[in-house]
């Protein structure tokens, strides 16, 4: 005979049994689900990548990607990996400042540049289908981003010889390998891409050529002959003509279309100070020249440039 004080306690003990397996169930579930965020944060797509020093494949090994000569490069937390050696640094610190970047950052995401990205993303979709593109010189990674947006599918790397943009950019998305390179010295194995953007940043013709597959293309944006031209009225005592074209191709790729764009912008004050600091010009503008352009409410500005088409 089982008295009513020993079912209850049984009842009680299969309560607390049943309860408990919930609770670890539950704490399963939140621990697997904390993991795979952890993990996702430490995985990279370094398919198509290569290692700058031997050239061999690389593959992920933890939080680290590695090739089999065991040349070991770390994705750090904010998301890229320094394919960058020290012997092809042109400095200790090369590219863009940080000031140079959050300017960039500032006016980028404003708009003011969105017909570029227009236009070149036109220029990539009549080449066909993108399934790989690289952004080189891609700075704090705005365009970079809005490739993906429009190329979802695609795998996209975005590479700057600036650790500093390329931690910047790395804040924007994860779904883009972000790393550290130079445009001289690409970690892109051959014929890996299908597409190449140079926006404003430098060409380097036989190396692009090496990791475009047979008719892949590079977009270029270049700056025409009146872009900016206001602001740099304002800037400096003189301004000297100049009849601005992209370079002839030299051998490694065919042109096949340029096209010379523009449109008109006017930029208030603070604006003005951003596009500034985010060009080259910061860096040789005098300062009373700078005071006058910090004095200017407002300037209507033209924004030209081409948009040339390369194919392998």
């Amino acid at each position: 005979m089982i008295s009513v004080g020993h079912t209850n306690n049984r009842l009680v003990f299969f309560i607390l049994m049943w309860y408990n397996d919930k609770i670890d169930k539950r704490k399963t579930r939140e621990l697997v689900k904390m993991t795979g965020n952890m993990n996702d944060k430490k995985r990279f797509n370094c398919c198509g990548l290569i290692c700058p020093i031997c050239g061999q494949e690389l593959a992920q090994s933890g939080g680290s990607l590695v090739c089999r000569s065991h040349h070991t490069y770390d994705i750090a937390r904010q998301g890229y990996v320094n394919l960058l050696p020290v012997q092809q640094k042109h400095s200790l610190t090369p590219g863009d400042t940080p000031e140079m970047l959050a300017a960039r950052r500032a006016f980028l995401n404003e708009g003011h540049y969105s017909p570029i990205c227009r236009d070149v993303m036109a220029a990539l979709e009549a080449n066909g289908e993108i399934s790989s593109l690289m952004d080189v010189g891609c700075g704090e990674g705005y365009y970079t981003a809005e490739f993906l947006r429009r190329f979802p599918n695609a795998r996209i790397i975005g590479a700057d010889i600036s650790k500093a943009a390329v931690r910047m950019a790395a804040s924007r998305t994860r779904e883009i390998s972000w790393i550290t390179a130079t445009a001289s010295h690409l970690p892109a194995a051959d014929c890996s891409m299908d597409a190449i953007t140079a926006m404003f940043s430098l060409v380097c013709e036989e190396e692009f050529a090496r990791i475009l597959r047979p008719g892949a293309v590079v977009v270029e944006v270049t700056a025409g002959t009146n872009h900016l031209i206001e602001l740099k009225r304002v800037i400096y005592d003189d301004v000297f003509e100049q009849h601005k074209r992209p370079k002839a191709p030299q051998g490694f790729l065919k042109e096949t279309g340029c096209q010379l764009k523009s449109f008109r912008m006017t930029l208030d004050n603070a604006q003005l100070r951003s596009l500034l600091m985010m060009t080259p010009h910061t860096l040789r503008v005098r300062p009373e020249n700078r005071a006058k352009l910090e004095a200017t409410e407002s300037l209507d500005l033209t924004v030209e440039y081409f948009v040339r088409v390369l194919k392998k």
